[in-house]
């Protein structure tokens, strides 16, 4: 192990754990890398051996209160031999007394029990192959028309931290399109679909309820004229869950989200979408 070098993945690297993301099938966005490097230029790290990278992880701290851990991947040749405890522990201490949060693939969540998380609920990723809609639905505007203070605002209701710039560069970002619904003259929906390796992924989305949420999705698929669709939902939602087989999307995956510590009441009921498996 005394031959591992951990160091931070620059802004420019974070491709790196991207790509490695895509060839484990997480499928990320084709623009995944610039955005994720904005909420904390020192979240990412490497592991190299001899120059060569062997694992990667990232933990990024979004205030001094809250931090979200992903891309946690070594390469499999190098699987076995403690690499991953010590970029794991690097991470972990980049969050100092921050409660972190994940989404864990299944089977390693005793491992993640060892490292102080615990159970929250589970995401669940649904996939399939969706029409575009014949005619957008009413109330519907561009994301970018409504105050962004408003969205930050709204945003703040599903979210554990601020996330001001990550939130504007996710919907401003080239190939990302956002949708809202609008109900007397207030924000009742919004989601953003972005492109992927393999498809289109909608997230975030939030809503006050199903109808607002489908009016949305429906929106998005318009822009994009259809085609393979991705959702990941909180299990604990059951609206979203029904939202999701309602366009004939079929579970593909599952994450179990898990904290260290309390966390603030958040309204899951409202989330219709997860942003980002990777960074919450």
């Amino acid at each position: 192990m005394s031959d591992l070098q951990i160091r931070n993945l620059g802004p420019g690297e974070i491709g790196l754990a991207v790509d490695w993301a895509a060839a484990e099938g997480w499928n990320p966005g084709l623009e995944d890398a610039a955005c994720f490097a904005i909420p904390d230029a020192q979240g990412f790290f490497v592991g190299e051996i001899d120059g060569a990278p062997v694992a990667t992880v990232s933990c990024v701290n979004y205030d001094d209160r809250f931090a979200f851990l992903g891309f946690y991947i070594v390469r499999e040749r190098f699987r076995g031999g403690g690499h991953g405890l010590r970029i794991w522990n690097a991470a972990i201490a980049h969050a100092g007394g921050r409660v972190i949060g994940l989404d864990g693939v299944v089977a390693q969540q005793e491992n993640y029990r060892k490292s102080g998380f615990r159970f929250a609920y589970a995401n669940i990723r649904h996939g399939g192959v969706v029409a575009a809609p014949a005619k957008p639905p009413a109330d519907i505007v561009a994301l970018e028309r409504i105050p962004f203070t408003i969205v930050e605002a709204d945003d703040a209701t599903v979210f554990p931290a601020a996330r001001s710039a990550f939130l504007r560069a996710w919907i401003n970002t080239s190939g990302h399109v956002g949708r809202a619904m609008l109900r007397d003259g207030r924000l009742a929906a919004w989601g953003v679909i972005r492109p992927c390796r393999s498809g289109h992924k909608i997230g975030p989305l939030v809503a006050d309820d199903r109808a607002a949420a489908e009016a949305v999705v429906q929106a998005l698929l318009g822009s994009t004229g259809g085609g393979e669709i991705f959702l990941d939902v909180p299990a604990v939602n059951g609206e979203a869950i029904a939202l999701a087989q309602s366009f004939g999307l079929a579970p593909v995956f599952e994450t179990a989200r898990m904290y260290t510590g309390p966390m603030a009441p958040l309204r899951i009921d409202r989330v219709f979408g997860v942003t980002s498996f990777e960074l919450g």
